[in-house]
């Protein structure tokens, strides 16, 4: 695995990075919408996936579903059971996994999408190295339906499909500039964070991903970036070795 700072420059043909797992919350989808997915959104994540993928990039995606129905909240208000609300979750990111499937396709990229849980009709079954050959042959891949498990979260199915795949870093992308020290939303004086151990995240509780995501990526030495989703160019500028978000690392 590379376990190099994302500002050591750009590598092999000007990418810093030839293989890599994206992380979308389902939230990213929606915009200003209060729930749901909004077109021009998904549109524009869509146009810059095709950007990296012309340049050779292998890319993977895991995409939350909480702009359609958030498992632990119902379970939390007790209007559902927490495991039939993580399976109406992982549902939910079949959907979201379908429609960015339909906006990369419409700009020309090759893309499957891979499901935990069976639904033959609409999804290839996530076969892991069916998956790393989809790559090979130059399709993007969208990893639906989390792990396929209750009490796991798309964060650590992130994790999980990256070291399945064997990515070379998992590209967090959130609604801010990178990792604070408290959130920036709700105090101006929160501090961002360049580079960061996986133990100081664990240890601060830091709100980058959950534990078990994180645990998962400290013992296999993947690298975490955590950057702005909304600044157009983000993705390509991490890919190529430029200096964005926060380095998450050994």
């Amino acid at each position: 695995m590379e376990t190099d700072t994302a500002g050591s420059g750009p590598e092999r043909g000007g990418l810093r990075w030839r293989r890599i797992l994206l992380k979308l919350s389902g939230e990213a989808l929606m915009g200003s919408r209060e729930f749901g997915i909004d077109p021009e959104v998904v549109d524009a994540v869509a146009a810059e996936v095709a950007e990296v993928h012309a340049l050779g990039v292998q890319v993977g995606i895991v995409i939350g579903g909480g702009n359609i129905f958030r498992g632990v909240a119902a379970a939390a208000r007790g209007t559902v059971d927490r495991v039939t609300g993580d399976q109406m979750g992982m549902l939910a990111t079949v959907i979201n996994s379908l429609a960015f499937q339909d906006a990369l396709e419409k700009h020309g990229v090759p893309t499957r999408v891979l499901s935990a849980i069976e639904m033959n009709k609409v999804a290839e079954p996530f076969i892991r190295r069916r998956a790393i050959r989809h790559l090979e042959k130059g399709r993007v891949i969208v990893v639906a339906a989390g792990t396929g498990n209750p009490y796991f979260t798309t964060d650590t199915a992130a994790a999980l499909r990256a070291m399945e795949i064997r990515a070379e870093v998992v590209l967090k992308a959130t609604k801010v500039d990178g990792i604070y020290d408290r959130d920036p939303e709700k105090d101006p004086a929160a501090r961002k964070i360049d580079e960061i151990t996986y133990r100081e995240v664990l240890e601060r509780r830091l709100a980058v991903m959950d534990a078990t995501a994180i645990s998962l990526c400290m013992d296999n030495h993947l690298p975490i970036i955590v950057f702005n989703l909304r600044k157009r160019g983000n993705i390509l500028a991490v890919v190529r070795g430029e200096r964005v978000g926060s380095l998450v690392k050994e």
